[in-house]
């Protein structure tokens, strides 16, 4: 006899084909719920020239091994906007300066995985798993800390994430949802996008087995419950304007969640097509700018709220301190990491820098990780979302340094 565990497993599977997300049930949230801390993480696909992203101009070798894609020192034409005195952000980045000069954006430099891989794939699995090396992970490091933080007012919207499909970083036991677009969320007709609401409910309301009919009624629970709030006439706060890309829109949907109180605690969305091989530059500059936008106009679109939301942004390795021959870069090793908001402690950049002399490089051509992204990772469940033990969200992982990074 079918169990209702068993459905869980092989039901689920029937759902994703339908527009659903594999790990979509949850109990559904009636009761009223405490004021929580949001965690948003942004995930940069294809590894961002960090070099480039944050810029290390008071850094010698780096003007010497990117004699034509290297960024300009401050004050230059497009020169970079001077941080500390020695980093710099993209003049392209130039929506998120305020937020660090008011000490709402913390950046984290020379951070990144242990492991050697340049592969994406590999690279990416690491840090969603939270377990470099190891392939055999089964779960997202978010799914382990939402899966040991289950509470009894948890929302069916407790997790999010704004792809197509549930990423690597979410999976597991916990429950969370894959939403492509909120308006567009439900039952769809294989690839019509004919909305099968009414006669799929149907079935499961004339079903006789008792077993079946709360997962079906827990489904269309979230269906119903996203649909009570009026999408359409959603106004972004303060002045701010979401860029049109995938991104930008996702970002602005996770604002929508937060404002709505739909119990929203972890949030996820990514930027791709960062694999700058060739003619980086003008590439590079459209991708951050569209990046920085997105995440100042989330911030600005929530104004107070923010206390209460952290972004933190990734990307699964950086790139080579040297340029090719196409004006380029390849894969390389060490990158860097930016927080806002929820408390951060802004205004610095965190980590130590290894430099970029051949000697001081990984291999002799990357710039070398002393900030492992656990650290990270674990200082922001611990000191933002309130968890107390982490070793069972990063096994075989002791611990790392504490950098500070929130208040």
């Amino acid at each position: 006899m079918m169990t209702r565990r068993t459905f869980f497993k092989n039901g689920s599977l029937a759902l994703v084909s339908l527009g659903f997300a594999p790990a979509f049930f949850t109990r559904a949230a009636q009761a009223a719920r405490a004021k929580r801390k949001v965690l948003v993480t942004v995930f940069q696909r294809g590894a961002v020239d960090g070099l480039n992203m944050i810029v290390p101009f008071g850094e010698a070798e780096y003007y010497k091994a990117r004699p034509s894609i290297a960024i300009a020192k401050p004050g230059q034409n497009g020169g970079a906007l001077d941080l500390d005195g020695f980093f710099g952000l993209h003049p392209r980045m130039a929506s998120l300066e305020p937020f660090f000069k008011r000490g709402e954006l913390a950046i984290v430099t020379a951070t990144g995985s242990n492991d050697p891989t340049r592969s994406h794939f590999d690279a990416q699995d690491y840090m969603e798993s939270g377990t470099p090396g190891r392939k055999s992970t089964r779960e997202g490091w978010l799914n382990r800390y939402l899966h040991a933080r289950e509470h009894e007012e948890a929302s069916t919207f407790r997790a999010v994430s704004l792809t197509k499909q549930l990423p690597r970083a979410l999976q597991g036991p916990a429950p969370a949802l894959a939403i492509d677009q909120l308006d567009r969320f439900g039952l769809r007709a294989g690839d019509r996008g004919d909305s099968m609401e009414s006669s799929f409910e149907a079935q499961y309301a004339a079903a006789a087995d008792s077993l079946l009919k709360p997962t079906g009624s827990e489904a269309f629970e979230a269906v119903k419950q996203l649909r009570s709030v009026d999408l359409t006439k959603y106004a972004p706060a303060n002045g701010a304007i979401y860029p049109n890309s995938g991104y930008g829109q996702a970002l602005k949907q996770i604002a929508q969640l937060i404002k709505a109180d739909m119990g929203l605690e972890v949030a996820f969305a990514e930027s791709g097509q960062w694999d700058h091989h060739a003619n980086e530059t003008p590439q590079l500059a459209n991708r951050l700018d569209d990046f920085s936008s997105g995440i100042a106009a989330f911030a600005q679109d929530l104004g107070d709220k923010m206390a209460d939301v952290m972004v933190l942004t990734m990307s699964e390795f950086g790139r080579t301190v040297a340029e090719n021959g196409a004006r380029g870069t390849d894969h390389g090793h060490g990158n860097s990491m930016l927080l806002l908001g929820g408390g951060v402690n802004g205004g610095k950049v965190y980590g130590t820098w290894p430099g970029l002399a051949r000697e001081q490089r990984y291999q002799n051509r990357d710039l070398a990780i002393t900030t492992d992204f656990r650290d990270v990772f674990s200082e922001v469940l611990q000191k933002h979302m309130g968890a107390i033990d982490i070793s069972n969200v990063f096994p075989d992982y002791a611990g790392g340094k504490t950098l500070g990074l929130i208040k």
